[in-house]
């Protein structure tokens, strides 16, 4: 019944896309159609569209999906197996709600299935109904945000896409364990939303160190549930984006390395990007994101928790208070670090567990540094 909220992808694109050669992505692509729904018993990724715009008062368009879907299914695929199905889109409903209402309970039952979803959005408050589509899952959601502001807002003002984050902090059930946002510009973001993050034991990554050095971003993606990209994170002269305007942001090669990241990370189960601004000159951007994406997850390597540690070297670190245990992956060289489990009432991790950081983690803790992200994790584990 919750699929019943999708509706096909126009005649426009199908047309289209029979018209391209059969090397081309879009014939590899199982199409919802007015006759066919794609079989999700043998579907993996699941491309969904969502025609909503109201969270961005200054929008009064539907956001306009055809010139994404034709520069995406006009490129070729990487040597991919697992199967994809565009499964048509989420329409504005008669408010704003009755959307969250539909964009949840679709996204709940793909995640149920196992498929993951790429949301190709409108505004970027979609965001917390796909954050709310977890719900059912009873667990702690890890969220990451590509995005140059941290989208605070006023409790009783109505959900944006300038706000949506304090939506996900305040409401009831709290599923919220960590954010991290990637790429913020401080001029963007007020003293005390930053001081926010930090008393709140958040992460967050300002653009210029992310560009100075893109793989910092990788552990943290490694750990995520929920990505969420904001397109005004691109810089317009590489976005095309000239309706908003942003001088500084990420360049084309970063922001699809930031979201090849987020596909090869084995614990990303969901995937967004939002406001588009309906040109077919950032078109081309997005198309080429999700290209990455999905290039990212079929490379996925199924490391921990998934493997067995036979397959990880341990390191030990003593340091002034405790010992820090450190893993390296034989498979990839990729780094984990272990959060004890603290018996308190409060605990949200309930055991051991893995928190992925990166060999510049580790030597600083031989240096007698304790890792950031170890810290901050630990600080939530106990409060």
């Amino acid at each position: 019944m919750e699929l019943d909220f999708l509706t096909p992808v126009s005649n426009d694109i199908i047309g289209f896309v029979d018209q391209l050669s059969s090397q081309h992505l879009g014939s590899k692509v199982a199409m919802h159609t007015d006759k066919d729904f794609p079989d999700l018993d043998r579907i993996r990724v699941a491309i969904v569209g969502v025609l909503e715009n109201r969270g961005n008062p200054d929008r009064f368009e539907d956001a306009d999906l055809t010139a994404i879907r034709k520069e995406f299914y006009s490129l070729f695929p990487g040597n991919w197996e697992g199967s994809i199905a565009d499964l048509g889109d989420i329409q504005s409903g008669n408010s704003l709600h009755d959307t969250y209402f539909a964009v949840q309970a679709v996204i709940a039952n793909l995640i149920k299935r196992r498929i993951i979803p790429v949301i190709i959005g409108g505004t970027q408050d979609l965001t917390y109904p796909l954050y709310r589509a977890y719900d059912h899952l009873e667990q702690m959601v890890n969220l990451v945000s590509i995005d140059n502001k941290f989208d605070f807002g006023k409790h009783d003002s109505p959900v944006s896409a300038d706000s949506y984050l304090t939506k996900i902090l305040m409401d009831e059930p709290t599923n919220l364990f960590n954010y991290s946002n990637i790429g913020y510009q401080t001029y963007y973001n007020s003293q005390e939303e930053i001081d926010l993050i930090e008393k709140l034991f958040f992460e967050a990554y300002r653009l210029g160190e992310v560009s100075a050095n893109i793989a910092i971003a990788e552990p943290v993606f490694r750990d995520a549930d929920v990505v969420s990209l904001d397109l005004t994170s691109v810089k317009s002269c590489d976005s095309g984006n000239f309706v908003t305007f942003t001088p500084n942001g990420f360049n084309g090669k970063e922001i699809c390395s930031l979201a090849r990241y987020a596909g090869i990370s084995d614990k990303v189960s969901l995937f967004g990007i939002f406001n588009h601004n309906n040109s077919k000159q950032e078109s081309v951007l997005v198309a080429q994101i999700l290209w990455y994406f999905i290039e990212g997850f079929h490379y996925r390597s199924n490391e921990y928790p998934f493997g067995s540690k036979e397959h990880y070297l341990k390191y030990t670190v003593p340091t002034e208070d405790e010992f820090l245990v450190f893993y390296k992956s034989n498979k990839t060289d990729r780094w984990w670090i272990e959060i004890p489990f603290v018996s308190t009432g409060n605990n949200k991790l309930k055991r051991n567990t893995l928190l992925p950081c990166s060999y510049k983690d580790y030597e600083e803790a031989c240096h007698q540094e304790l890792p950031a992200r170890w810290w901050k994790a630990q600080r939530k584990n106990i409060l």
